[in-house]
């Protein structure tokens, strides 16, 4: 133990080393970071504007030009920048029609498919460059056949409709948004037997028309003809190339045929339309009278499940074509462990104008940017590389991230320490944050040092714990961001944070600049909260000398998981005693490291640590970082080889979250379905597999050999 007087000494070489090489501490820098003389809400506020002038759909004109934006911005603030291309297939409306046939001798209605211009609307001089409604990769053809209504066309909803005795085989289905995965929708459509699917925005979900209810310009809900696009394609990257990139230059890819046998492409047609249509449609079904919690608000029609007496002639053409693509990539050099990335990441193209998503993550990003510019000229430099990316195409299928993260793979496992993503960094009030568990005590500390932008009297921590004891973190792993390649493919510490309440002009084209000023964020202060929160973590992990990252939280979240496979297999001759027993190893190896660095760090000695022995930290903080890795298979999921994960992937049934254990999932639920010894046998080899997976993750946090 050090003497008061070695203390003293210690610190006073430490207060010399400053005054003599004028050099302030880390800690000075991320205080400045988050400083109201660096942040800038008008400079946010100009990027947005700027990004959302025009609809930027991946590989079009406008989105070519956002990206030369973002990266003018990042060469402005000293962040070496380069365009990453690929050639990728992405789908674009051709034709489409849609005609409602109701029994004679009513007349039949052909509908418009249109998004209204509103009174007023700044952007009227551009909405002819909005892409018609549509799906991406939806199947092209034709469907005629009497309506369903399916309610949010989950699988329950079917087995809801099968115990009443409602057959939807030939039928056209009429599903609302919500809930779940629009792909998901139109697949378990397919499953059920219809031969085409119409998803529409129903006003009990996000607003609207009815009674005296305002909508967007007048509020934040959406407009009576707004309609959420959005793709349906279940898979992640180009269809064309799954697991290799799409690269420029020419690459191997499958065929139409070999890419609808994989089953990540719909087989039926779909359409997205409005609540205005849905809602006339639903007046030409009859038959039972639905659930009351299939039924829409007040002001709506009496739903009927059907089918018909409406008919819908449903008719969809696709354009396919082999697009370019840009990825906007920027490296700030680590001074002394260039090798280890620190990565920030959001996507840019927009269905439309995208002041939501995902243009608030980009300005959000952009921000990041300049402080970080403005830290440099004032002697700053990160300890490891900060790699900037601004992903294209991902509203697709995360097509421009999945590309990057395939190509650049083997680098990526060996050097990345996180990946930090803001899909979008705002759309109203409320902190939420969404990790990997080893990130969520460093995710924690930021919020606790970051000023609510809703309340100058507290903190964002402080307004985000509310009354609980601790704050709501959520679980990454759906599948449905750019975080998915970095953390279900490879198995790399993943984050995703936002400020977030309504959002119910969601993938429409009323998503403009007008509606983040009027209603997601008219100061911008919240834009700058997300900013502080983002860039303070990369900051924490890019410049501590012992990464921050903990595992005493995925040991909880492992043994949580564990207890509730417990309870549901309660009924089963399944042992979890392999996983139990691979989670304790994993509690003792959080344990030893931790008192390793506890270690360290009472001693004092890692001041010096680097210049006489500068493996031990290295080796401590690559055994932090590459914890991850060990929890993934190369084997994949059963059925799902791209998602390797075994601890956070999406789940097959109904879930836009992430799902613990999802192969031991997928295996319950099939055994459930066929209730067969080999079925269950399945059961339990995935629990072999994650607790050999846990296993390999005790024995990386350990260090050493067996």
């Amino acid at each position: 133990m050090l003497s008061s007087k070695m203390i003293m000494i210690v610190i006073a070489a430490i207060a010399l080393c400053f005054i003599f090489t004028a050099t302030p501490p880390k800690s000075y820098y991320h205080s400045l970071f988050i400083s109201p003389s660096l942040s800038n809400n008008a400079s946010i506020s100009r990027h947005l504007y700027t990004l959302t002038r025009r609809p930027h759909l991946a590989a079009t004109e406008a989105n070519a030009e956002a990206a030369l934006y973002v990266l003018s911005t990042f060469s402005n603030n000293q962040i070496k920048s380069h365009l990453a291309e690929y050639a990728v297939l992405l789908t674009y409306p051709d034709s489409r029609s849609m005609t409602l046939i109701r029994p004679s001798p009513e007349p039949s209605t052909t509908f418009s498919l249109r998004q209204e211009v509103y009174e007023g609307d700044p952007y009227a001089d551009v909405a002819d460059q909005v892409v018609p409604t549509f799906h991406a990769y939806a199947k092209s053809g034709t469907a005629k056949g009497p309506v369903a209504y399916v309610n949010y066309g989950r699988v329950e909803d079917y087995t809801t409709l099968n115990e009443i005795g409602i057959n939807v085989s030939g039928a056209i289905v009429l599903a609302r948004y919500g809930k779940i995965f629009r792909g998901d929708i139109v697949e378990n459509a397919y499953n059920a037997g219809a031969t085409g699917v119409l998803i529409y925005t129903d006003r009990k979900d996000y607003g609207g028309a009815g009674g005296d209810t305002k909508w967007f310009p007048d509020d934040r809900w959406m407009p009576p003809s707004g309609v959420q696009v959005g793709t349906v394609y279940n898979g992640a990257g180009d269809p064309t190339t799954p697991g290799w990139p799409s690269t420029i230059e020419g690459c191997e890819r499958l065929s139409r045929d070999e890419v609808e046998k994989r089953g990540d492409v719909p087989l039926i047609p779909s359409l997205p339309i409005s609540g205005t249509d849905g809602e006339e449609i639903l007046r030409s079904i009859g038959g039972m009278v639905a659930n009351n919690d299939w039924q829409g608000d007040k002001y709506a029609p009496v739903y009927r499940v059907g089918p018909g007496p409406g008919i819908i002639d449903l008719s969809y053409k696709a354009k396919e074509v082999i697009s370019k693509i840009q990825n906007v990539i920027g490296i700030l050099e680590g001074a002394e462990e260039p090798d280890r990335y620190v990565i920030l990441g959001n996507h840019r193209d927009a269905w439309t104008f995208g002041a939501v998503d995902p243009s608030s993550g980009t300005a959000a990003l952009l921000e990041v940017a300049e402080r970080l510019g403005k830290l440099q000229k004032e002697g700053w430099k990160p300890r490891r590389s900060i790699i900037f990316c601004n992903w294209d195409a991902e509203e697709y299928g995360l097509v421009g991230s999945t590309e990057w993260v395939e190509e650049n793979r083997e680098m990526l496992a060996s050097k990345v320490v996180a990946y930090l993503n803001v899909d979008y960094a705002v759309d109203g009030p409320g902190f939420k944050a969404y990790a990997t568990p080893q990130l969520d005590q460093l995710i924690i500390e930021a919020t606790k040092r970051v000023q609510d932008p809703d309340n100058s009297s507290q903190t964002v921590y402080q307004s985000w714990v509310k009354n609980m004891t601790y704050p709501e973190m959520g679980r990454l792993g759906d599948g449905q961001s750019d975080d998915a390649a970095f953390l279900i493919h490879v198995g790399i510490p993943a984050a995703d944070i936002c400020f977030a309440n309504r959002y119910p002009v969601y993938h429409s084209m009323y998503d403009d600049f007008v509606w983040m000023s009027n209603f997601g964020d008219p100061m911008f202060s919240r834009h700058v909260a997300a900013a502080s929160i983002w860039g303070l973590v990369a900051l924490r992990l890019a410049n501590e000398e012992i990464l921050p990252l903990n595992y005493d939280s995925y040991v909880y979240e492992l043994q949580k998981g564990a207890e509730d496979l417990d309870s549901t297999l309660s009924n089963q001759s399944i042992s979890l005693i392999p996983l139990f027993k691979s989670i304790e190893n994993m509690k003792r190896a959080t344990k030893q490291i931790n008192d390793e660095i506890k270690d360290i760090k009472d001693k004092k000695s890692w001041v010096f640590m680097w210049k006489k022995q500068p493996w031990k930290l290295r080796e401590i903080n690559d055994r932090l970082m590459m914890a991850e890795r060990a929890l993934t298979d190369k084997e994949g999921l059963s059925g799902r080889p791209w998602y390797k994960h075994l601890i956070y992937a999406p789940s097959k049934h109904n879930n836009y979250g992430s799902k613990c254990f999802p192969g031991i999932d997928d295996a319950i639920q099939n055994a459930e379905r066929l209730n067969t010894e080999d079925s269950w046998n399945l059961v339990q080899h995935e629990i072999w597999r994650v607790s050999r997976a846990v296993t390999q993750a005790s024995l990386v946090l350990r260090g050493g050999l067996t």
